[in-house]
């Protein structure tokens, strides 16, 4: 038998689900409203992510937001993650799939730079 508290963690737990992984509406919640507020979840997500990493955002175009959703429904965020680390990992994800070009060191970068000055 469960305690009333590990029942509402695990009601907590499907209404997470359901917002940020795509999982199915929790019994007691309209499906329609959740997805729309998923929906919003994600957005407000996706426009941290392209104000967090610009690159990305640039490199991917018009593609940034379908690409942000499919990765945000099979890697929902938590609370254990801050939103920088979410969307490099985000730019991680890209890189592995092919999506983007892997970055170059920001070192590799300064010597380019200061090279030219030379």
């Amino acid at each position: 038998m469960t305690s009333p508290r590990e029942r509402l963690a695990g009601q907590q737990a499907e209404l997470l689900k359901a917002l940020l992984a795509g999982g199915e509406a929790p019994a007691g919640f309209d499906a329609d409203r959740l997805r729309v507020e998923a929906n919003v979840l994600r957005n407000k997500q996706s426009r941290l992510a392209a104000y967090l990493r610009p690159d990305l955002a640039e490199a991917l175009g018009d593609r940034f937001g379908a690409l942000f959703r499919e990765y945000a429904t099979s890697h929902p965020k938590t609370d254990a993650i801050r939103a920088r680390a979410y969307a490099d990992a985000f730019g991680a994800w890209l890189v592995e799939r092919g999506e983007v070009p892997k970055p170059r060191s920001r070192f590799t970068s300064w010597l380019r730079l200061r090279l030219r000055r030379i």
